[in-house]
């Protein structure tokens, strides 16, 4: 079963729906509620008070006061990982949490398309890969919660950078929620929580919302990594400091 969702094809109805929608209804910033900017749900204000990730450790995306060479944080130059690379778009703090908390809790879907929107512009630059993987929720979750957040983020930017989608990674136990877990929990909470159908592309980013402690990338990229993959990387909204 091929498990790739191209969505390439339909860019140019996509963008034209985007057109009507943006002249039927303008952009309002959805921090403040001052009129929008560049299409999107956000004033000029808000936008320059985006927390931006700048230099961080090219494996964890964790913030450095200063890049050296090799871009790594001490914790990741004493230990391996599965993740070749993670790049995050912000910084986990205001106005940015708050969006995703409303995104991810509150069914704020508005959210979730302007944070996608904001991932798009701050990954402009990266390389593209051949697939982009959603960190998916496991099916008790989904069906609680009504959406994934991930595969919210990762279809835009499948959309945006003509990138498909790969859909064979699977939540497949049910685990508790991480954020009431401290680092060493959340590493024991997310042992075989995943599984990957081969065959698995040679090169897969997988996307989500929020990295914390790095648990849950890793999971999923030793799932994927078992299945096949010679190299993960993430890309994510934001990353807690």
């Amino acid at each position: 079963m091929d498990e790739t969702v191209n969505l390439g094809c339909g860019g140019l109805v996509y963008r034209m729906q985007a057109r009507m929608s943006a002249w039927l209804f303008p952009p309002r910033c959805l921090v403040c509620a001052e009129p929008g900017i560049a299409g999107r749900d956000i004033c000029g204000a808000c936008s320059a008070a985006l927390p931006c990730l700048e230099a961080s450790c090219r494996r964890c995306a964790l913030p450095l006061a200063v890049a050296d060479d090799e871009h790594l944080c001490g914790v990741c130059r004493q230990r391996s990982s599965p993740l070749n690379e993670v790049r995050a778009a912000f910084i986990y703090a205001a106005p940015v949490d708050d969006l995703l908390r409303r995104f991810k809790f509150h069914q704020d879907l508005a959210a979730g398309r302007l944070l996608a929107g904001l991932m798009q512009a701050r990954l402009a630059d990266a390389e593209r890969p051949p697939v982009l993987v959603p960190v998916p929720l496991h099916a008790s979750r989904l069906r609680q919660r009504g959406y994934d957040q991930a595969l919210e983020l990762a279809r835009p930017l499948s959309r945006v950078l003509e990138v498909p989608l790969w859909r064979g990674l699977r939540r497949i136990r049910a685990t508790a929620p991480q954020s009431e877990l401290d680092a060493a929990a959340r590493r024991r909470n997310l042992r075989s929580a995943f599984a990957a159908h081969a065959p698995v592309p040679a090169h897969v980013v997988l996307v989500d919302d929020v990295m914390t402690t790095g648990a849950t990338l890793q999971a999923a990229a030793l799932a994927l990594r078992r299945a096949g993959a010679a190299r993960v990387d993430a890309w994510v909204c934001a990353r807690v400091p």
